[in-house]
Formats: structure tokens, sequence, C-alpha cells
């Protein structure tokens, strides 16, 4: 897996002008671009996160703002435009997903997808992998929530606002995902604390 790129900090959302999105909505393509240009790498790195494919999360990117720009006009403001577009982008995931799960299987080589890690002892670097590798054996119910409220940021509310589920459910589900990575780490010895200490 890439390493999360620059220009967005993992989760610190960006914050646009009201204006913004109402100049987008009447269909400015400034205003519109400004939008993308805020979003597309948080965006990008919770789709590379939960697909965990880089030439997949890109595609899938591409969908989700070009889904954004045309269910824009009908955007009520009722949530946030943050909370919207990764209820977008959630949605282009699992159409993406029940595409693949309906295509006839096929024997592939899958490459090993790991995170790049800069200046990390290797016992720090072997750590980030097996985290990353237990995260992608999650459902993706568990996976999608962990990784809106640890990757993107989001609140629990605005989790489950995206989901389309109760907070209840929210919280049940990231805790779930965070207790499963740490026992799938626990059973293969690994510690945490080499992480946080990097």
């Amino acid at each position: 897996m890439e390493p999360i790129e620059g220009g967005h900090t993992e989760g610190v959302l960006p914050q646009l002008a009201p204006d913004v999105v109402k100049r987008a909505q009447r269909g400015d393509e400034r205003a519109y671009g400004a939008i993308v240009d805020a979003y597309r790498l948080p965006v990008f790195n919770y789709v590379l996160r939960t697909v965990a494919d880089r030439e997949l999360a890109e595609d899938l990117t591409q969908e989700v703002f070009l889904r954004v720009w045309r269910s824009l006009p009908g955007f009520g403001h009722r949530a946030q435009l943050s909370t919207w577009l990764f209820q977008v982008a959630k949605n282009v995931i699992l159409d993406a997903v029940r595409a693949r799960d309906s295509r006839p299987r096929t024997t592939e080589l899958v490459p090993e997808v790991t995170p790049a890690i800069v200046d990390a002892s290797v016992e720090q670097t072997e750590t980030i992998r097996e985290l990353w590798c237990a995260v992608e054996r999650l459902s993706l119910d568990l996976r999608t929530a962990l990784l809106l409220r640890d990757v993107v940021g989001l609140s629990y509310n605005e989790i489950a606002d995206t989901l389309d589920v109760s907070l209840a459910t929210v919280k049940w589900r990231i805790f779930k995902a965070r207790e499963q990575v740490q026992l799938e780490l626990s059973e293969l010895g690994t510690e945490l604390d080499a992480v946080a200490a990097g």
C-alpha cells in the first residue's frame, strides 16, 4: 500500500468556504476544482486503504468525483460536505466489490501491498506491514468504519451518517475491528508499541 501522500494530514479533513460548495452546485467548474483539490487525497487514501490496490483506487477515486459532479446540484447541506463525499466513496467501493464478486473468479497472484515507511526500523516496518495486513483481512463493514475513523478522521456521528447506520452500530464496528486487529497481531506476537515508539 502506498504511503499517505502530501497535502493532507491523516485524520484532518480540509474545510472549504460554504460559498465554494454553492458555486460548484451552480456548475462553477473552478469551485468544483477546489472541492476536488481539497478532498482528492483524503478520498484516495481512504479508497486505497479499503481496496488495497493502487490502480483500482485511482479508478474508483475518479468515479467518486464523477458521481460527486453529477450529484452535487442535489446536495442539500443536511450533512457536511465531507460526510456526503465519503458516503459517495463508500457507495462506489461497494459497487466495485459487488461487481468483482459477481464475476467468475480466476486464480491470480496479488502483489503484497504494504505502506512505504521512511526512517522506520526493520521491526517497526514489519509491525506496520502486519497491522495493515490485519486491517485488510477485516470484513468490508468493519474495515470501512475503522478507516473512516482512524484514517479519515470522521467523528462517530459523521461515520453513522456516511454509512447510514446507527451510532451504536458504528461504535460496535470500530470496537470489533480494533479488537480483531489486536487479536491477530497478538497471535503473531506483534506489539503495537513498536509503531508508537517510532
